[in-house]
């Protein structure tokens, strides 16, 4: 298998990928800072990973913006671009979302609970064998409390974090921020100087689920400042 294999569902082998050329993020520079933004066209020129089934992504307009539409009704599949971040310049991952639902009563660290509404992975190449990748799953949680993270019931070199857990804000426009390096350093031990890939997708093929998402606002900046997020 390919080297470069970067994202999967974690419940099968690392998969070979191809590097999308033509949705390449742009290093803009801004105040006091520099950023890499991933407009929602951008995100759906990138190749999609199936799963299980085909998740549905579009672009929509939403809250006065053109967002990027995800939706899952029992299957999974990824939006992901394999691309080098490099987090000394760019060490803060930031985006809006918001969700429509989430998956009552389902234990997500087994798996048949491995369904999330929302998530962002990134991903880091720990060598040149195809296994070698640590990911890190930021997820909007259904019953994990928010703030829990656990290892993924398939792999342990998939650790996922719950940022949103539950209805509280479904709904809502929600805006994260995160410190990659940090949340590396926390979840696996080391803080590395760069990431290999970024995806995100809605799925609910192990538990059957039915949610939708949207997401805009995706990108790395050198400052801890949270995205401006659409009016709900």
């Amino acid at each position: 298998m390919n080297p470069a294999n970067v994202f999967h569902k974690q419940r099968t082998a690392q998969r070979a990928v191809v590097t999308c050329l033509v949705s390449a993020p742009f290093l803009f520079s801004v105040a006091n800072g520099q950023e890499i933004r991933f407009t929602p066209n951008q995100i759906m020129t990138w190749p999609t990973r199936s799963f299980e089934g085909e998740t549905r992504y579009s672009i929509v307009e939403k809250s006065g913006q053109r967002v990027l539409e995800v939706n899952a009704q029992g299957q999974a599949s990824a939006r992901y671009l394999e691309r080098d971040i490099d987090l000394n310049e760019t060490p803060y991952l930031h985006w809006c979302w918001q969700v429509d639902s989430t998956y009552p009563g389902v234990d997500e660290t087994t798996k048949a609970g491995d369904d999330y509404p929302a998530r962002v992975y990134v991903a880091h190449k720990t060598g040149i064998l195809p296994w070698q990748i640590e990911s890190v799953n930021y997820v909007w949680a259904s019953t994990q409390p928010q703030g829990a993270s656990w290892p993924n019931a398939f792999t342990d070199r998939a650790q996922l974090m719950a940022l949103q857990s539950g209805n509280s804000a479904v709904g809502e426009w929600v805006a994260e921020v995160r410190d990659v390096r940090a949340d590396y350093q926390a979840l696996f031990g080391s803080a590395p100087s760069q990431i290999s890939g970024i995806a995100l997708m809605s799925d609910g093929d192990n538990t059957g689920g039915n949610a939708t998402a949207w997401f805009t606002q995706l990108g790395f900046s050198s400052l801890h400042t949270p995205p401006a997020c659409p009016n709900s």
